[in-house]
């Protein structure tokens, strides 16, 4: 699309902001690998928790939003939204747990946890499994989202994309590094939010829409506004809402939903300067990761599919572009070429802002995994502290040059959504335990993750092509379970030394720890912390009551678009109760 001279001006100076902060903040980022990877671990929970937020603003996610609406109407993003239960947990079980830690990634947590070969082979292994193979993909789904923006609203060719909105993105993360990435997502979560509403504004006053009661009321939509599914079509119901709420928010690692946290997020919690600032952040990021971020997109989404109701009526508006890039994530930016010159710019900077914010965020995280994990621990533990940074900054080069190599072989945000699902399947339940069961080892780790890799290929290349998505997850996840179990009991225990050095620096508490405990008060130790372990119950209790009244401020702000007002002020007083008793319960909780 031709875009007026102010237009360009608006992206021009956004870029230019963004690099001028990454170019001022340069001189502290290098001073250490602690500031280069965690900004001195003085960060306040606010500016983490949007920074949190700001990452998952991906150019991808309002196209995954898009697919799944068109697919599965507005209920279908349960799949997404399940993973709401693993956020809370983080929150109020697990952050002031990372925060004690004092590790610099939580891959360095696994010989904090274990002890010999076995530890430190599954540090290096996870390193360049998470911080390169997974962290390559996921870059690779977002590149794939710009590399869609950029064909549709401005011409540009993949190749063109890739080269431009990853120099940028390189330049500002190897000059930044951590504490330019917080600093801007301040910055970038606003622009993209405001984009955001922005373009759902002018989605709904389409002639072709007609405002938001023609909307709802239009036949390719009203069928597809429901927040929860039809469940008397059993399979659409099972696939799309009882499996993510019963299986997969347990059970699958999925990057910025880690169950007991970790990636990105683990990063955060370890960059607070308290527990409670660990624990803030993490709350905030929920609240505004699904209660507020999705509905402009959900929108927008609807709108489209008023104004391209099928995938030839997108081919037919876009005939210069390949075939094999038309899907329904395409909807996405291609209502956003209606916008008018002026406000068209500051959509696109929000786009923009949404890329590079998570990017930054990846290749900071990942290389912080290759150089801390693999380089500075293995390779090179004599190198000083400006030689990590240097490394750090190599490393963010590699990673973006990786992904948007393999961006250019994507088709669409759903395929890198669900394979890395698949890849991630099963794996949850033993990151949740190993906290809490002094038995779980580096060796089940280790198997847990083989074994859902070879699952992954099988489920993705080799399973009968009539199981369905959620029988390959559960199937997957059941078999990843079953052998990382079995190795647990079959392999020798962690080192009773590693075991009580645990206990003594992190506190988790808990059942699982009462071998340990024993032994230790055999031998005229102290481990036991009644404080921490009558705290367990009520942490949970958070973690219910805390996503009960999420999903109730997400529910509200539905029906109060939907214009059904008794729905919505229970929805409000459900939020607000909740709110209130989750604040209480949290404030008689010993200190961290």
């Amino acid at each position: 699309m031709p875009l007026e001279w102010y237009d360009w001006a608006i992206i021009a100076c956004f870029i230019a902001l963004t690099l001028a902060i990454g170019l001022l903040v340069s001189r502290r980022a290098g001073n250490s690998s602690e500031s280069f990877f965690l900004s001195g671990r003085n960060m306040s929970w606010w500016l983490l928790g949007t920074s949190m937020v700001a990452t998952t603003f991906a150019t991808d996610t309002p196209n995954l939003v898009t697919n799944i609406v068109r697919t599965n109407g507005v209920a279908g993003n349960w799949v997404w939204w399940a993973f709401l239960f693993t956020g809370t947990l983080t929150a109020f079980v697990y952050a002031r747990l990372w925060h004690r830690t004092g590790v610099m990634t939580d891959l360095e947590f696994y010989e904090v946890r274990y002890s010999g070969q076995p530890a430190r082979a599954l540090r290096v292994f996870r390193a360049l499994y998470l911080g390169v193979f997974f962290n390559v993909m996921v870059m690779a789904g977002v590149t794939l989202a710009a590399i869609k923006i950029g064909a549709v609203m401005l011409g540009l060719s993949p190749l063109q994309t890739v080269l431009i909105a990853g120099v940028v993105t390189t330049v500002f993360s190897a000059a930044g590094g951590f504490i330019g990435v917080v600093l801007t997502d301040l910055i970038l979560f606003v622009v993209s939010m405001t984009g955001a509403i922005a373009a759902a504004v002018v989605a709904l006053n389409l002639p072709e829409v007609g405002g938001l009661g023609p909307l709802l009321a239009h036949p390719n939509v009203a069928d597809k506004l429901d927040l929860l599914p039809d469940f008397s079509n059993w399979e659409v119901a099972l696939s799309i809402f009882i499996i993510p709420l019963a299986v997969q928010w347990w059970s699958v690692w999925y990057p910025g939903s880690e169950p007991g946290g970790g990636g990105y997020v683990a990063q955060r919690m370890l960059a607070a300067r308290s527990d409670n600032d660990a624990i803030g952040a993490v709350v905030f990021f929920q609240v505004c990761h699904y209660a507020l971020r999705p509905w402009p997109w959900i929108l927008v989404a609807l709108a489209s599919l008023v104004v391209f109701p099928d995938l030839a009526s997108l081919q037919a508006a876009f005939p210069h572009l390949d075939e094999s890039v038309i899907g329904h994530d395409l909807a996405y930016p291609a209502m956003l070429t209606f916008l008018p010159a002026g406000l068209m710019g500051l959509v696109l900077a929000s786009l923009i802002s949404a890329y590079m914010s998570t990017m930054s965020s990846q290749v900071n995280w990942g290389a912080s995994y290759v150089v801390n994990d693999v380089y500075h621990r293995f390779w090179r533990p004599q190198a000083s502290e400006r030689e990590l940074v240097r490394a750090g900054r190599l490393t963010t080069v590699v990673l973006m040059a990786l992904a948007s190599g393999l961006a250019l072989f994507l088709e669409n945000a759903l395929q890198a959504f669900s394979i890395l699902l698949t890849v991630g399947a099963g794996t949850g339940l033993l990151f949740i335990l190993r906290w809490f069961w002094w038995r779980i080892n580096a060796w089940s780790e280790i198997a847990a993750m083989v074994i859902s890799f070879v699952v992954a290929l099988y489920m993705q290349f080799a399973a009968p092509e009539h199981w369905s998505d959620w029988f390959r997850l559960v199937a997957g996840v059941a078999i990843t379970t079953v052998g990382w179990v079995l190795v647990t009991l079959l392999t020798p225990a962690t080192d009773e030394k590693a075991l009580r050095e645990f206990v003594r620096e992190v506190q988790p508490g808990g059942w699982g720890w009462q071998r340990v405990v024993k032994a230790a008060a055999a031998e005229g130790e102290q481990l036991r912390l009644p404080q921490r372990e009558a705290n367990l119950p009520a942490a949970l209790l958070c973690v219910l009551l805390a996503a009960i009244g999420i999903y109730a401020a997400l529910f509200a702000i539905g029906y109060a678009i939907y214009g059904q007002w008794g729905v919505f002020a229970v929805s409000v007083l459900v939020a607000l109760t909740c709110g209130a008793t989750v604040r209480r319960l949290w404030q008689r909780q010993p200190a961290g």
